[in-house]
């Protein structure tokens, strides 16, 4: 286990979210390209509808992270009454840190963004899962599988 690279972002109302303010809590970090292209949206609105299970299982937090501004967050957020924190990282800074940014490639072309990685932190701020390159339509229901599995350890 590695320990999670700590960040402080702005989330979609301004204000500054960073990992220790949820320290004793599991989190659900999720990396993703951009938002309101088709996948993305996908992603988060099934995190959006499967935060109650998630929380309810280990109290875990769900926060997703992209490079978009805080006013591209919170237009994304209310069209889509998503119920968890959405940081900006305009800078790529902490999507670096976390290993979810480099070259990518779509339709042919190469470019360096953000990979769709999500990684699972536990109380004690270590990551325990990292999923890598994740598919938007099923992801939530692999991670709440996975949480399942921890919570009966």
């Amino acid at each position: 286990m590695k320990k999670a690279p700590n960040f402080k972002l702005q989330d979609q109302n301004g204000e500054y979210k960073s990992l220790k303010d949820y320290s004793g809590k599991w989190i659900v970090l999720y990396f993703y390209p951009k938002d309101n292209t088709p996948g993305c949206t996908k992603e988060a609105c099934n995190f959006r509808d499967a935060r109650e299970q998630i929380e309810l299982m280990t109290g875990a937090v769900v926060i997703g992270i992209s490079k978009d501004s805080v006013t591209s967050h919170k237009k994304f957020a209310d069209k889509h009454k998503l119920n968890f924190s959405l940081l900006s990282d305009p800078e790529h800074v902490t999507t670096s840190a976390y290993g979810a940014w480099g070259p990518r490639k779509f339709l042919g072309r190469e470019f360096f963004g953000t990979h769709r990685n999500t990684y699972l932190i536990d109380k004690t701020g270590n990551i325990v899962k990292e999923y890598l390159g994740v598919n938007p339509t099923t992801h939530a229901v692999q991670l709440i599988n996975d949480l399942k599995e921890l919570d009966k350890k």
